[in-house]
């Protein structure tokens, strides 16, 4: 009995100490975040990196996240990058750190890995308009039309009076030879931005 009563209180005693263990670095992590946003108000890039490095785990996705956020803004892309990659490996349903990714590789012109992470995003939150956009961009850049539309398509009938899905979705209408299609969705992109350039040309070429 006098064995167990000594278990018992050793038992309690690790959870206790366990317990002040974790409420340090809880105050150490807040306290970091803290100067850090408070050096960023101020613009000093350098100033609200430091706190970060100082307390650095590999394996944490808010010290990533936070690190990825300033390099980037640093316009270190490669560097925020390798932050968000490892965000994302923390947290494998994570679309802000995919997006924080796809956003520093968009910087680098690196659009390939961006693509890449739309993507992933697309195959964690399917109806995520950003990554629908943007995926459906590079389709049509490389003239998949066909492709391209069904991505700006999703977005348009999420967002009826979006100007860039509906421009964008006219415009593979317009290489598909859905002429009528694409003259309407070029007067309702017309409606939001009356003077655009693009979406005029367009409706020009479909009279």
């Amino acid at each position: 009995m006098q064995f167990l009563t000594k278990t018992i209180g050793l038992f309690f005693l690790v959870i206790v100490m366990a317990m002040g263990a974790n409420a340090q670095n809880q105050e150490q992590l807040q306290g970091a975040f803290r100067e850090s946003y408070q050096a960023e108000f101020k613009g000093d890039w350098d100033k609200a990196i430091a706190p970060i490095r100082k307390i650095y785990k590999e394996d944490n996705y808010e010290l990533n996240l936070r690190l990825g956020w300033l390099t980037y803004s640093q316009r270190k892309y490669d560097q925020a990058m390798e932050y968000y990659q490892k965000a994302a490996n923390q947290k494998k349903y994570s679309v802000e750190a995919r997006s924080g990714f796809a956003t520093a590789a968009t910087a680098a012109k690196q659009y390939d890995k961006a693509y890449i992470k739309y993507e992933e995003i697309l195959k964690i939150d399917p109806y995520n308009s950003v990554a629908n956009y943007l995926v459906g961009v590079h389709y049509y850049y490389v003239k998949k039309y066909d492709t391209a539309a069904k991505y700006f398509e999703l977005v348009v009938n999420m967002y009826p009076f979006d100007y860039d899905a509906n421009h964008m979705l006219a415009w593979s209408y317009f290489y598909l030879g859905k002429i009528d299609q694409a003259k309407i969705l070029f007067q309702k992109a017309l409606l939001n931005r009356p003077d655009d350039a693009s979406a005029k040309d367009g409706l020009t070429k479909c009279k």
